[in-house]
Order: C-alpha cells, then sequence, then structure tokens
C-alpha cells in the first residue's frame, strides 16, 4: 500500500464551494482575525463551514483557518465570505479587546510623557 492510498478521501475544493471561486466579500485578507458567536454553534451548517464556526470560537485568521482545515486558501475566503453573509461570522477585533489604533494611542501618549 502505497502512503497515498493511506490518506483521507480528496475533496475537489470546487465542491466545497459550489463552484465558485470569488468570495461575496472583497477585503479578506490572510490576516483578517475572523470569530463566531457561541450562538453560530446551533446553525445548521455542514462540514467545513460548521469546523470554520467551531474554530472561530476565539480569533483566528483566515491564514491559520486555512492550514487547520487543510484547504486552499481561496476556498476558505469563499467559506468564510458565505459565513459573513449569513451573520455567523464577523471580521475585526472581538468585542471587548484592545484595538491595535487603541494601543498605538496608548503607546503615543505615554511617549509623550
Amino acid at each position: 500500500m502505497r502512503d497515498h492510498d493511506a490518506e483521507e478521501p480528496v475533496v475537489r475544493p470546487f465542491m466545497l464551494t459550489g463552484g465558485r471561486t470569488q468570495p461575496l466579500h472583497d477585503g479578506l485578507r490572510i490576516e483578517t482575525q475572523l470569530y463566531a458567536a457561541p450562538a453560530a454553534l446551533s446553525a445548521p451548517l455542514r462540514f467545513e463551514a460548521r469546523r470554520i464556526v467551531e474554530l472561530c470560537q476565539r480569533p483566528m485568521s483566515v491564514a491559520d483557518l486555512s492550514s487547520a482545515l487543510r484547504a486552499p486558501l481561496g476556498v476558505v475566503r469563499v467559506i468564510v465570505a458565505d459565513l459573513m453573509t449569513q451573520g455567523l461570522l464577523q471580521a475585526g477585533e472581538m468585542p471587548g479587546e484592545l484595538t491595535t489604533a487603541l494601543i498605538e494611542r496608548i503607546r503615543d501618549r505615554v511617549r509623550a510623557l
């Protein structure tokens, strides 16, 4: 038996996205931080979409999702965009966390002292 015979079955990327290659949301960069509300776990999702919502219970980048799912970045971007359109996933800072802009303002004011 060869090594590739023991691997998981291969699903073609276009099957995961319904043949789409472009995400519905532009501007999803590989470092974009995504998070899902715990309530999103109760949504009727399938396969990769369900796994993304599970992984995004803590902030996770698009690149990290791609790696965790072992799926091409373009495929993950399309699925993430669909989840964002459904309101199940959000991009940006988690509510209650310090934003980069706020940290930079604090740093600048401390320097000014």
